[in-house]
């Protein structure tokens, strides 16, 4: 088989999100991956070094970068649809395991063991939230961008994503909330810039 992995996964960025709503800043899945990885290494960041819970950051980040790779197969099925009920949840799980499977087919077999964990999800349990949390987190800060961007559309969204991530009861979000958050709402010249 050939090795198509890196350039099936090149193809993230046409993969379009949030495709139901109006969008004023267009994102693709390999730029949302990238903040998922960027928000997860934080959170597991900060669980290790401002709460003491032994966490491995760089697995965080390695996992939420692989966490959306299905969907270069799959495409990105819009939430009221893809949790309208159980029985759909359920299949498009099993369409992802599928999809991920294929992909890690498209790998040389002595590459495998080390993607296997990361594109099935079948890695450290305590890393599932931390992941998810960045994954919410980085739809919360699409939505502050939109809502700064003049866009009423995705109000109700950032509601919604705002009261899930407070539902997670994780100290790390909560700081991240607090003591990062702020600062999307300011413009480049608020957060300074190379003088």
């Amino acid at each position: 088989m050939d090795n198509n992995f890196f350039a099936l996964i090149s193809r993230m960025r046409y993969i379009e999100r949030w495709s139901l709503m109006r969008n004023s800043i267009h994102e693709n899945i390999q730029e949302h991956s990238h903040m998922v990885a960027v928000i997860a290494h934080a959170l597991g960041v900060i669980r290790r070094d401002v709460f003491g819970i032994p966490c491995d950051a760089d697995a965080c980040a390695t996992v939420a970068l692989y966490h959306d790779a299905s969907e270069i197969l799959t495409g990105d099925l819009p939430t009221p649809i893809k949790y309208h009920d159980d029985e759909i949840m359920s299949a498009y799980r099993r369409v992802e395991q599928i999809a991920s499977e294929k992909l890690l087919n498209m790998l040389p077999v002595e590459l495998r063991g080390a993607f296997e964990p990361v594109l099935t999800g079948d890695v450290v349990k305590e890393l599932h939230p931390i992941v998810k949390a960045a994954d919410k987190m980085s739809a919360y800060i699409k939505c502050i961008e939109e809502r700064k961007a003049g866009n009423n559309e995705f109000a109700s969204a950032e509601k919604q994503t705002l009261d899930a991530l407070h539902g997670y009861n994780m100290p790390e979000v909560e700081y991240f909330i607090e003591h990062f958050i702020p600062a999307f709402e300011k413009t480049l010249d608020e957060l300074g810039s190379i003088e």
